[in-house]
């Protein structure tokens, strides 16, 4: 376990959750078993869960069964507990090859929202990169499929819409993940129709907020969180200080459920994907998308105790 994350969570008391089946056909209805929160898909009524899996960095692992077999069992974990959506990107290293793996048994990837992008310029070099994920992760379908940091969205984009008439694709739609971009962003937001964004956004990272948020509900595109946890800097913030005790108001156990929460309460916010190599992060993080989330004088609450770190 990362020392920061293990600090803060130490001694936390996870919320209890519980399994229920998932089949792609039956996604909408999974929410009276397996008690996560849900929202929809904008474009298409379709709901997730809201807490997913990002797989950058934690899972560009060696493709041998040693390395792994915790990555399956954090996803199994993270499956039976009535998660979904799990992101990847072709940059990712090896995590495309450790996916296809993981979900190659046990029927797991009938039971995932799966996302990955693509990420170079050109469009027969776009549509050799994405035919290579879909390789990779042993996958006829992949549900979404994101022009990565913008690269090229023109071509990349129009390659997507094939992909999406030819049912190969379910949805598209367009990542970052620095504030640097959200200018960029929010310009190809408003010229084009995307059904997803990913975007970074954070208790110390509220930029996106301003405009990206808003423009989302206003256009109807669902929104993916990345970095939710500010890669790692919100744990070194609070680590060694108590959970504060009205975090109890909205059904928060520990710091890393107090972060995600705050971004949930955004009801823009589709989906935030943080990282989750293992059970105990599973565990931990899908306590969030249980019960009661921060209201506004919460929220402004959540953000005075972080500024004043």
């Amino acid at each position: 376990m990362h020392p920061n994350r293990r600090a803060v969570i130490a001694g936390a008391a996870l919320l209890p959750l519980s399994a229920g089946p998932l089949k792609r056909r039956a996604m909408a209805e999974t929410a009276q078993f397996s008690g996560l929160l849900r929202r929809p898909i904008p474009s298409s009524g379709e709901t997730l869960p809201v807490i997913g899996i990002g797989t950058s960095r934690r899972y560009e692992v060696e493709p041998t069964p040693e390395k792994i077999a915790p990555l399956r069992e954090a996803v199994q974990r993270f499956v039976a507990l009535g998660g979904t959506v799990i992101d990847t990107a072709p940059s990712y290293g090896t995590a495309e090859d450790v996916l296809g793996l993981i979900l190659s048994q046990d029927g797991l990837r009938e039971k995932v929202f799966l996302c990955s992008k693509v990420g170079t310029p050109g469009r027969e070099a776009g549509a050799a990169e994405i035919a290579r994920s879909f390789q990779r992760m042993k996958t006829s379908v992949i549900d979404l499929i994101a022009v990565h940091n913008l690269i090229d969205p023109d071509a990349n984009l129009a390659t997507l819409r094939d992909l999406k008439a030819q049912g190969e694709i379910r949805y598209l739609g367009a990542t970052v993940w620095r504030d640097s971009q959200l200018a960029d962003l929010e310009a190809l937001m408003t010229r084009e129709t995307l059904d997803f964004i990913q975007v970074n956004y954070a208790l110390d990272d509220r930029s996106a907020a301003a405009r990206i948020l808003p423009l989302a509900k206003e256009r109807g595109t669902a929104v993916m969180v990345n970095v939710p946890f500010g890669r790692d800097r919100l744990f070194k913030a609070v680590q060694g200080r108590a959970l504060p005790p009205w975090a109890a108001e909205f059904d928060c156990a520990s710091w890393p459920q107090f972060f995600l929460k705050y971004v949930l309460a955004h009801q823009a916010v589709t989906c935030p994907i943080p990282g989750m190599a293992k059970v105990a992060y599973v565990e931990d993080n899908l306590g969030a998308a249980r019960g009661r989330l921060p209201d506004a004088a919460q929220r402004t609450r959540m953000e005075a105790l972080v500024d004043a770190l």
